[in-house]
């Protein structure tokens, strides 16, 4: 076993780092700065970023088969197109609800954006409970709605075979699994699959690797929680030297660096201090695992 690497690869501050892709194409890695309201692409090679301000918190971003991106921003899924650096709308979801917002998402193996929502928090993991929901984005731009009572909705993948879609909603403290219809996109029969332990944090954001086991992060936790989803044991936990660890996707030439998301939002001046890099994109090498490349949306 190769010994495992920690590194604060981006070492920029986001207040909510969040959704983590892998360009292959220009070895690139896209994020969002949710609460600091902005859509990132860090290149590695230059050590440059690259900004896109939105004018509500974005929840996640995925890439689109015909260039550019789509996120989820406030209650709505919108298209940026990046060269021109501007954000279209293509459909509103939770009305009536003007104290709810997008956050985690991803593109399923048919080319559909599956992103839940939740309530606006009034500190970090404090929000007013049972008012998200999850919803599909169709490549024909019509909106599913899957099911509501979602505290918050977050880290979501599939099974390699297409049969399984994993789920977090970060307080119920599990990971569930779903049966998933890869030809019309419906989940059924939910059941957990992970249960985490007091002391394992939140769980937030997660992958799949090309084994089919999870790697989850842990907010408040500090960790990255390596799980076999089949027999429901944890294989490993990946301590990282700050708290607030938000999401993680694994990328770089062969998909074998995981890539773990962080906040800062909500640090008082004392926790920052004990852990300055707080916010930033940390790089993990070593792990002996690789993921698979991301699906794109393909309306």
């Amino acid at each position: 076993m190769s010994s495992v690497k920690i590194e604060c690869a981006v070492k920029e501050k986001n207040k909510i780092g969040e959704s983590p892709v892998w360009e292959e194409k220009e070895g690139t890695l896209l994020y969002v700065d949710v609460s600091g309201q902005k859509v990132c692409r860090w290149n590695p090679a230059t050590n440059q970023i690259h900004t896109l301000k939105t004018d509500q918190y974005v929840g996640s971003v995925v890439p689109r088969r015909s260039g550019g991106y789509i996120i989820g921003v406030g209650t709505r899924f919108a298209a940026v197109d990046w060269k021109q650096q501007t954000i279209t709308t293509i459909a509103h979801v939770d009305e009536g609800k003007s104290n709810n917002r997008f956050n985690d998402g991803k593109v399923d193996p048919a080319g559909r954006y599956f992103a839940g929502t939740m309530a606006l928090e009034v500190r970090p993991a404090e929000l007013e409970r049972h008012q998200g929901s999850l919803f599909t984005l169709n490549p024909d731009h019509s909106v599913v709605k899957h099911f509501d009572k979602v505290d918050i909705s977050n880290g979501l993948d599939w099974s390699l075979d297409h049969k399984i879609f994993y789920y977090i909603d970060s307080l119920s403290f599990k990971v569930d699994a779903f049966d998933y219809d890869k030809k019309t996109g419906n989940i059924s029969n939910r059941r957990a699959v992970y249960h985490l332990e007091k002391d394992e944090g939140i769980p937030d954001g997660m992958c799949i690797d090309t084994e089919g086991k999870l790697w989850v992060a842990c907010y408040s936790g500090g960790r990255v929680l390596h799980i076999d989803p089949t027999t429901g044991k944890r294989l490993r936990t990946v301590k990282l030297p700050v708290d607030r660890t938000t999401s993680c996707c694994f990328g770089g030439q062969d998909y074998s660096e995981l890539y773990v998301t962080t906040a800062s939002e909500g640090m008082d001046e004392d926790s920052m201090k004990r852990q300055p890099e707080a916010g930033g994109i940390f790089k993990i090498t070593g792990l002996g695992a690789k993921g698979i490349p991301p699906y794109s949306f393909s309306g």
